[in-house]
């Protein structure tokens, strides 16, 4: 495997050159970037990283949930529904409300965890990876995230791994679900970019993120 990107993610300096929508709020905690909505209770974003990636990566980071409900998402495999970029002239506006996101005219695919925006979440914690366009649930598992007042602080390695058809989640080296893209709901998402999104007011704190090729 090869680094593609690395970012330490401790302070909003690092994501100088992210593009926000949505209201992000980012300050440098004790051990991490610590990101959140500086809007009301249903003011979310979306964060997408400043570049572009291939087919067949892997993507690392670690979570750590500090205050809720909230719901953490990320984005990946991003690009215009044509092929072309998500910022491409023409695209239709995005300011972190989820259906311009997953019924617009982006493809990606997008693994949310720590869910705990909805009373029926927190009943029940699933990580759900959706494709899009369409809003498709294409793969479940069970989400061994503990809440905030259990985490106390910790940090968990959270991993995607996109080697071409084939997705893998897990936390922590747990693996929670495995999908092969047999194009049912649409063309197989390929390349393109990667995005953290949250869900107000999830408040969290994120650190050592890479992105390797397969």
């Amino acid at each position: 495997m090869t680094l593609l990107y690395r970012n330490g993610l401790e302070g909003p300096s690092d994501i100088e050159g992210w593009i926000g929508e949505g209201p992000v709020a980012s300050r440098a905690g004790a051990d991490g970037l610590v990101l959140s909505s500086a809007g009301g209770i249903d003011d979310h974003w979306t964060l997408w990283a400043p570049a572009e990636f291939g087919d067949s990566i892997r993507i690392t980071w670690e979570f750590s949930p500090r205050g809720e409900p909230g719901l953490a998402m990320l984005f990946f495999g991003a690009a215009g529904v044509d092929g072309g970029g998500i910022f491409d002239e023409g695209r239709a506006p995005r300011d972190g409300a989820y259906p311009q996101y997953h019924s617009g005219d982006i493809r990606t695919l997008h693994v949310s965890y720590f869910r705990r925006r909805w009373e029926d979440e927190r009943a029940f914690h699933t990580c759900n990876l959706r494709k899009s366009p369409g809003f498709h649930l294409v793969a479940q598992g069970a989400d061994p995230l503990p809440p905030v007042v259990d985490a106390r602080d910790s940090f968990y390695r959270i991993e995607v791994v996109k080697d071409a058809a084939r997705v893998s989640f897990s936390i922590d080296g747990l693996p929670l679900f495995a999908w092969t893209d047999d194009e049912k709901v649409g063309p197989r998402i390929r390349e393109g970019r990667i995005g953290f999104r949250q869900m107000s007011p999830l408040v969290a704190a994120y650190r050592n993120l890479e992105v390797h090729s397969l």
